[in-house]
């Protein structure tokens, strides 16, 4: 794989200069303005986008959440970040209809309506919005379908938090069909599995995807969190029960470090390094990061052993950022 140096330095340093620009006074004094932390995780996504797209240019870039970045001050009436938005293929969105606060429960009318004028900023700008709703009743499940389907927002409706399922209802999937899908806006579902602790072994994994029909897979990288999928296993994945071509991307957390994760030093619980930060109290072991701190972003890309470059290597078609909104936790700490 081609490693692009000196073209990601040259990369990092443009779009880092709106946050390493310094305040000088008459008094010869220098003061660090704050922090933009949304613009530092539009700069994370962006350099990320380059890179991947510099070794694959068809690699697809979706953060999840976060929704916030395509505008400047985060309101649907702000100036649109087009930079952003040029850089990315598509929008993934949690609880846009039902999860917000509670599994199986509608999300609050302000929340959506607020979260819908953002997220048809990024439509309008050509990208394919991916909903994942967390219901299970089945009435539910099929309002949640057919009210992201009004918007034109290719969705999924989870039955667990853990996204650790195949889920039974409905039967035959929604919006099945058997069209070979090679762009993800030419997607009519999709399937979000990055939990794999229902499924004994690699095989059986591979066997119950293989025979779905989904337009999408979302999955992990790893099985048992070291047994990594590889080409055969992607090429055997990109094809539909009923031999239609389909898209295959990759769960990638960079707001967060995760303690099960290959590159995770068991040192850190008590010496950690700068860059890592508090416990997420909600999901045990997932701990905060300076997501800007170019320690951090090494584990994420740039090397044979990075996150992204062993994604890139097993074949997959993209990656699924997620913890975009890590931006908040430094916002309000």
């Amino acid at each position: 794989m081609l490693y692009l140096r000196y073209f990601f330095g040259i990369t990092i340093f443009i779009l880092s200069c709106s946050n390493s620009d310094r305040l000088e006074h008459s008094d010869d004094q220098v003061i660090d303005p704050p922090r933009d932390f949304r613009q530092d995780m539009r700069d994370l996504v962006q350099n990320i986008s380059m890179y991947a797209k510099n070794v694959n240019p068809d690699f697809s870039v979706v953060p999840q959440n976060g929704i916030e970045l395509v505008t400047t001050s985060g309101n649907p009436d702000g100036t649109v970040e087009t930079g952003y938005l040029s850089s990315i293929d598509a929008n993934g969105q949690e609880s846009l209809f039902y999860g917000y606060r509670s599994d199986n429960k509608a999300s609050p009318r302000k929340e959506t309506e607020y979260t819908m004028e953002l997220l048809e900023i990024s439509a309008d700008y050509g990208n394919t919005i991916l909903v994942t709703d967390y219901v299970s009743t089945p009435s539910k499940v099929l309002d949640s379908y057919e009210r992201n389907a009004q918007l034109n927002f290719t969705s999924y409706a989870a039955d667990k938090r853990e996204l650790s399922s195949i889920p039974d209802f409905p039967r035959p999937i929604y919006g099945e069909n058997a069209d070979s899908v090679n762009h993800l806006r030419e997607a009519s579902n999709f399937l979000y599995l990055i939990n794999y602790q229902e499924f004994s072994s690699k095989s059986q994994l591979l066997d119950s995807l293989g025979n779905t029909n989904y337009d999408i897979l979302i999955l992990d990288l790893f099985f048992n969190d070291t047994d990594a999928l590889d080409l055969n296993d992607l090429e055997f994945l990109k094809q539909k029960k009923n031999g239609s071509k389909r898209i295959v991307l990759c769960y990638m957390s960079i707001g967060e470090a995760e303690d099960y994760r290959y590159y995770w030093s068991p040192e850190w619980k008590t010496n950690p390094p700068e860059w890592l930060r508090a416990e997420n109290p909600d999901w045990p072991g997932n701990y905060k990061v300076q997501y800007w701190n170019p320690e951090w972003q090494e584990i994420l890309f740039g090397s044979p052993a990075a996150y992204l470059d062993r994604i890139l290597e097993s074949g997959f078609d993209g990656v699924y950022l997620d913890i975009i909104d890590g931006f908040e936790y430094f916002e309000n700490n």
